[in-house]
Parts: C-alpha cells; structure tokens; sequence
C-alpha cells in the first residue's frame, strides 16, 4: 500500500468522523500535509489537490456529481503531474471513494515504454488483520484500565447497599440491577444521560473521554433495544441468588469486555459506531445458557411470572432484533461489509463470550 493509498483512507476516515471539519480546502490541506510527513515530493501536489474545489464536490457529492468530479480531477492529474506523481494522488482518489478506479482513469500517460502487465490483487479476506495487538490496545488503555477500577468501586457500592437496604426488603440483586438500569432511562435526565454518557468508535481513544467506558453500559440510546434488554434481564437474573456487589461485578467486566473487542474491531476496519446499554452482558447471558442447553443436550427453562421460556427462543428473539439494529451502516460512506460490522457490535462480541464460557464450564466439568 503506498502513501497514496495511506492518505486516502485517512482522508476518508476524518469525513466520516466529522464531515464538517472539512469543508474548506485549506482545512484539507492541513490535515493531509500533517498526515506526510517526511514526504517533502508530494506536499506541493498534495496541496494543489486540496485546493481544487472539485475535491470538495467529490467529497461531499453523491452519485453523478461525485463521478463527474472524480473524472476530472484525474483528468487534470494527468495533465500537471509525473507519472509517478499521478500514481499516488491516483491512489489518494481511489482510497477517498472505496474503490477501484476506472480503466481510463488508470491508463499509463502517452510514453515511450511499454505498459507492464500487472497480476490481479488478491481479494482481502473480511477477517484479515484482526489481531488484537498491543499496538492496537494502546490507545484503549486508559479508558480499559479506568473501567475495570470502575467496576470494582460500583461493586462495592452494589454490596453496601445491599447491605443497607435491599437485604431487607428481599429483592434479588438482579431485579435491583434491572431497576437502575430502567431508572436512569427514564425522567427528565434520561434523554441527556442518552447523549452524553454513549461511547463512540472516535472517542474510545481519547484520553478525555475515559469516563465514557464507565457510562455507556448504563445507558440506552436505542429505547426498543432498552426494553428489550431490560426483559431478557428480568427474565434470566430475576431469581439469581447473587447479591448484588456480585451481579454489579460481573455485569461491569462482562460489558468492558464486549466493548473492548467492539472498539478493536471499529478501529481495525474504519466502522463509525457508538456503544450504549447491555446488549453485551445480555446477549453473554443467553449465549452461556444456549451453549451450556446444547452442550449438556438438556432443555434450560426460565420461568418468571408463571411461564416457561426456553433458552434457544431468548436467542432466536434477541438474535433476530439485533441482527436488524447491527448490520445498517450507522454512516452512510461507511466501507465495511456485514460481518466486520456484527464484529463491531457489543452483542456480537458477549455471544460469544458466553458461548466461548459454556463450552469451557463443559470442560472443566467432564474433567
């Protein structure tokens, strides 16, 4: 991938993060100057380019205008510049789109020598480069290692007042959970909480926003996904006999999880997304009772209220309504296809976590 390419999909990104920065040619040219580097041949084509106000209209365009400003951007290209120099803001072009040029577009400039044959590029795999390195974490550590902290203060805090209150009133650590859960959804403050407590892919790195890994579980931005969760919650942790420092403990480090591999996944494949609620703890909840069911070959019911609930009717029911919240592209220029961005989703992520922990239950106990 040469620096061509490199600077396209940054480009690309910064539009999806935030469009209106990037609504003058100067405000590009600045960015991408940056973005270079040591590269001192490029930064004048570099900053032509930005200039050009067809740039703008490719960036900002859709359907013919884009097309239309995308042909002659190249078509000036290949008027001003080296064929060298024409290669590379080619590839800025192609990168900024998503992607293959056309053949005309491509075409070697009028010379001499004859035009070499190219093998054809092979085809990325959907799951290629997703490795959780360090590399990759670093930018989530403060925010990873704040939310674990903050998992064990709201433990401790779930114990006392268990301790001090709900110990006599004979309420389940779980049914408490749920209550708070819906308490801050709801009022004046729930629409607020809503909008300032959720975690985007943008701000998981951001050392200012560190606190947002603590809120976003607690919050709900989507309210049918809120009821939902809330049920299936209600539904499986109603009678658990955990106190609640225990529920809060496992809750807490269960989302943290499910956000972590969200963001890697995010950051990996340029996916805009924002986190919010209990789709991971939920959805690690059914998939350790689906999985725990199949392995054990028995049948696991839940019964609240009176009525039999069965584990695999939970997964195909909160399976199928995430499926329709997850697999739309929250951006519209978004490049991604459906698995990297169910890969990008909490739900996904506790799935399989709680499948991953049956099997390992399973294990353990045949041995």
């Amino acid at each position: 991938m040469g620096l061509g390419t490199t600077l396209g999909r940054q480009l690309r990104q910064w539009l999806i993060q935030d469009p209106e920065a990037l609504q003058s040619g100067r405000a590009i040219a600045n960015r991408l100057i940056d973005a270079i580097g040591a590269e001192d041949g490029l930064k004048g084509p570099i900053r032509d380019l930005a200039n050009q106000p067809l740039l703008l209209q490719l960036l900002h365009g859709s359907g013919a205008s884009q097309a239309s400003a995308r042909a002659s951007l190249g078509a000036h290209i290949r008027q001003t510049y080296s064929a060298e120099v024409q290669a590379e803001l080619q590839d800025l072009l192609d990168a900024v789109c998503g992607q293959e040029s056309p053949v005309n577009e491509r075409s070697a400039p009028a010379s001499t020598a004859a035009p070499r044959p190219t093998a054809p590029a092979p085809q990325p795999e959907p799951l290629a480069g997703f490795t959780p390195s360090l590399r990759r974490l670093e930018p989530l550590a403060p925010g990873l290692a704040l939310s674990a902290c903050g998992a064990l203060v709201l433990s401790w805090l779930g114990q006392e007042l268990d301790r001090l209150i709900f110990e006599g009133w004979g309420w389940s650590g779980g049914v408490v959970l749920v209550l708070g859960l819906a308490g801050l959804g709801v009022g004046p403050w729930g629409k607020r909480l809503r909008e300032h407590w959720s975690l985007s892919s943008e701000q998981a790195g951001r050392p200012r926003e560190v606190w947002r890994w603590i809120s976003a579980p607690w919050v709900h931005r989507n309210r049918a996904e809120a009821g939902l969760n809330l049920a299936v919650l209600l539904i499986i942790l109603g009678g658990s006999p955990l106190p609640l420092g225990q529920v809060i403990l496992r809750y807490s480090l269960t989302a943290l999880a499910c956000l972590a591999l969200a963001a890697i996944a995010a950051e990996r494949w340029s996916i805009q997304r924002t986190w919010s609620g209990s789709a991971g703890p939920v959805c690690a909840l059914i998939g350790l009772a689906a999985g725990s069911s199949l392995l054990q070959w028995k049948l696991l019911v839940f019964r609240p209220l009176g009525f039999s609930i069965p584990a695999w009717v939970l997964l195909l029911v909160v399976g199928a309504l995430q499926l329709g919240w997850q697999l739309p592209r929250q951006h519209p220029g978004e490049a991604s296809i459906a698995l990297q961005r169910l890969l990008a989703s909490s739900c996904s992520w506790g799935l399989l976590l709680g499948v991953g922990w049956a099997l390992i239950s399973r294990l353990l106990a045949a041995l």
